[in-house]
């Protein structure tokens, strides 16, 4: 459907206003899901739409569609200019986007074997097979999910953009519940990436310790309370810098007084150790992208380095607002209106290696995993659960945990980050913020800090 529309003829319809810009997106999806041993759904779909963004004065106007002809995307362009200058009537604030330069490009994004093009029953045979690595007397339930996307884009803007692009992502979940004397627990693990490969590389490994975490997690007792040294695994580190460093790093939330930190550019928030940075050009990460959904190149931004907070994450409109510099963040679910979102974020690899980390440690916790939990980015307090845990005794792991909590305030926390590891891993996922969900990666090395376990 992109191929049939006269670009140049879009591009002439979009010269009104102060800045208009036009996405259109067509994609094809794959999934399915298998249940204690039964497929439950085999899905393909097809979707498409377009989506018109128009800035008048100081005021937006935004207009969208699933069809897409050149009559549709007149409507759409006269509808949302006129909702921009009502728009602009009761405005109050001044928008001024960041100068970009026009970009002329056609790219793709897709891994060594294009999932989309994969047989149902290669794809149906891997569910299988990691539903039977899982099963024991012990484990009462298994799900496993797969689905893939292969998209299309076209970006063109007033300023003389044209970008189109062709991408593709695939994910894999596999989850758990193991059963003993009325004890439950949980198992999961996932993986994913532009192309198949990175689930024919992973999903075996992935799906036997899914397994174990499980059948470990029966024998565990519960973590002790208070404040402790403690070791986070990349992914529950990754998943700290992303919630409560990320986001609280989004430009948007800073305008909005959500932000610890708010005003702090250029000062210490952390200590030597703490290099946060995003970065979209990570070669095959979950969270990598060419360009933002405004057209902009995506970055390696760095956040803070070495405790210093450097930068915020921009969109235009933020960037030019706080008259700073683009990072690429201004990106959208779908058709959705492009907002200040993360890509792939984490903290620095350091020096040590994990076995130095945790004879150095002596005593402490180990923390494994994340379960989720809650940040208020403005008054800067998290809560984190992890999956699993190890007490630290004489710099060896023992007993193994469960239950185990991460509570405390942001800046605390940084302030007493002493080491993190020379390992990088990043996990793969999606974010959600105002509705929106776009896929991203987390992680970095271990990380030694204190910390409070709840």
């Amino acid at each position: 459907m992109i191929n049939s529309i006269n670009i140049e003829k879009l591009e002439k319809l979009l010269e009104v206003g102060d800045y208009a810009d036009l996405r259109i997106h067509s994609g094809q999806t794959n999934s399915i899901i298998l249940k204690d041993g039964k497929i439950e759904e085999i899905s393909s779909g097809l979707g498409q739409g377009v989506a018109v963004r128009i800035l008048y004065k100081n005021g937006w106007g935004f207009a969208s569609s699933n069809i897409i002809n050149e009559k549709e995307i007149e409507n759409l362009i006269n509808k949302a200019y006129k909702m921009a200058k009502i728009s602009n009537e009761y405005s109050v604030k001044e928008v001024s986007l960041k100068d970009y330069k026009a970009i002329v490009d056609n790219y793709q994004m897709i891994g060594k074997i294009n999932p989309v093009e994969v047989d149902i029953d290669e794809k149906k045979d891997i569910i299988i097979d990691a539903y039977k690595n899982m099963m024991d007397e012990k484990i009462k339930s298994i799900s496993v999910s797969y689905s893939d996307v292969l998209g299309k884009k076209l970006f063109i803007n007033s300023e003389g953009s044209r970008i189109e692009g062709e991408i593709t992502r695939c994910i894999m979940y596999m989850n758990c519940v193991a059963k003993e004397n009325g004890n439950l627990q949980y198992g999961a693990e996932r993986t994913g990436g532009f192309g198949f490969e990175k689930i024919l590389d992973n999903y075996l490994n992935l799906s036997i310790e899914a397994k174990n975490r499980a059948l470990r997690l029966l024998k565990a007792k519960n973590c002790p309370k208070g404040k402790f040294k403690v070791i986070l695994d990349p992914e529950l580190a990754g998943v700290f810098i992303h919630e409560a460093v990320g986001h609280a790093s989004e430009a948007d939330l800073v305008l909005q007084n959500d932000s610890v930190f708010k005003d702090k550019l250029g000062e210490r928030v952390g200590s030597e150790y703490v290099t946060v940075i995003d970065d979209a050009t990570v070669k095959d990460a979950f969270g990598s992208y060419k360009y933002d959904d405004e057209g902009v190149e995506g970055k390696k931004t760095v956040i803070i380095e070495n405790g210093i907070l450097k930068t915020y994450l921009h969109s235009r409109e933020t960037a030019g607002r706080m008259n700073a510099e683009l990072t690429g963040n201004g990106r959208s679910e779908g058709l959705n209106k492009p907002i200040v979102r993360l890509s792939n974020t984490y903290i620095k690899p350091g020096d040590w290696s994990f076995e130095e980390l945790l004879e150095d440690t002596k005593e402490g916790i180990f923390l494994k995993g994340s379960r989720g939990g809650q940040v208020d980015t403005g008054k800067g307090l998290f809560q984190f659960s992890a999956v699993e845990a190890y007490l630290i005794e004489n710099g060896e792991l023992t007993q193994v945990l469960k239950d185990a909590g991460l509570s405390g305030e942001i800046l605390d926390i940084l302030f007493k980050v002493d080491a993190v590891t020379k390992d990088f891993k990043l996990s793969v996922g999606y974010c959600g913020k105002y509705g929106q969900s776009v896929p991203v990666g987390d992680g970095g090395g271990f990380v030694r800090t204190i910390a409070t376990i709840s």
